[in-house]
């Protein structure tokens, strides 16, 4: 199975404006979430309630350690 996401816009009345491309002679199974009209860039994140206010960092994060040792994709 492959999973793509798609953020599609309506217009107005309710229609689909710009339907994306589908493979052929494929079966497609779509779950539509409505995202209550914000960008998924404008949804500010927040701490789980148990922390916030209790965790203070202290100093670089990213430089505390070798860029190695982040196990990151290359």
């Amino acid at each position: 199975m492959q999973a793509e996401r798609i953020v599609l816009e309506t217009d107005p009345s309710g229609r689909l404006i710009g339907l994306p491309k589908l493979p052929g002679n494929r079966r497609i199974e779509a779950i539509f979430l409505i995202l209550d009209g914000k960008s998924d860039a404008a949804v500010k994140r927040q701490p789980h309630p148990d922390l916030a206010g209790k965790v203070k960092i202290q100093g670089d994060v990213l430089s505390s350690a070798p860029a190695a040792d982040w196990e990151l994709p290359k």
